[in-house]
């Protein structure tokens, strides 16, 4: 076996297959690699609670593995619980964001606790984010009386694609250095704390562990997992990434419906 000590996997396009499920062959391989005591830590955009389910199909409490929510804002010790990190936003950003949504008519949703929070419930991409997740649509009268006092690590303004395109770089100028703006999907608009990626996230988690930047193998799909393929000792980027993406990364391994992940563990670890 190679000495690879650490596995960070992204869920959406990656792990997880277009219907939101591990096979039984992905679990398996990556049950097998832990047993020989290397860590899996879970590294997605999504909220904390909407990996709950992926982080215990995985039984990384009983590896003592990790997730690795929000793209590095928050990391979490699964056996223990412990919050190893954690990055919020500014309390002065969140009025700003709220008000250049309404003036661009869209809706924003964040995550508070187990639910998604938004005065919108009646949304296709709000829906999909709280299927996705599994976490309930809790619709508010005032989404700023209702954040207020929460620790908020990302806010979302969704839209449709070709609108969010010119919004974004608008945002992104406005904030300066306040707070990073981009697409994670594209009807999906993230805001989050200056600084928040996975590779950044990462490094934390490498510097709390001993685990060198070598030891560890990245799986992405998509342009936030870019920062974390590069910066992995092995970077491994799925079949239907972008090619910008591909690029990026050391190898290329299947799509996320046949088992990309599981195939290239088993090439490189067994």
């Amino acid at each position: 076996m190679n000495d690879y000590r650490l596995i960070a996997v992204d869920l959406d396009g990656t792990l997880v297959r277009s219907d939101q499920t591990i096979s039984s062959y992905t679990q398996e391989v990556l049950l097998r690699v832990q047993r020989q005591g290397i860590k899996v830590v879970i590294a997605s955009g999504r909220p904390t609670y909407g990996t709950l389910h992926v982080a215990n199909t995985l039984h990384l409490d009983e590896f003592g593995g990790y997730v690795m929510s929000y793209n590095g804002g928050e990391i979490s010790n699964w056996a223990t619980k412990e919050m190893l990190h954690a990055q919020t936003l500014d309390s002065d950003v969140l009025p700003y964001i709220y008000m250049f949504a309404r003036e661009h008519g869209m809706p924003i949703m964040t995550y508070v606790g187990k639910e998604v929070v938004s005065e919108v419930a009646d949304n296709d991409y709000i829906r999909y984010s709280s299927m996705r997740n599994r976490m309930p649509i809790r619709q508010v009268g005032n989404f700023l009386e209702a954040t207020q006092g929460a620790q908020i690590v990302k806010c979302i303004i969704v839209g449709e694609p070709e609108q969010l395109v010119s919004v974004e770089t608008e945002l992104q100028t406005a904030l300066g250095q306040r707070a990073s703006a981009y697409r994670s999907e594209p009807f999906f608009l993230e805001i989050v704390p200056q600084g928040i990626d996975k590779a950044r996230g990462l490094e934390v988690l490498l510097q709390k562990t001993g685990i060198r930047q070598t030891e560890l193998i990245a799986f992405g799909d998509g342009y936030n997992d870019i920062p974390m393929l590069q910066f992995a000792g092995m970077g491994i980027a799925m079949e239907n990434a972008n090619e910008e993406i591909k690029k990026a990364a050391d190898m290329v391994t299947c799509n996320n419906n046949d088992d990309g992940v599981a195939l290239a563990l088993e090439k490189l670890l067994f």
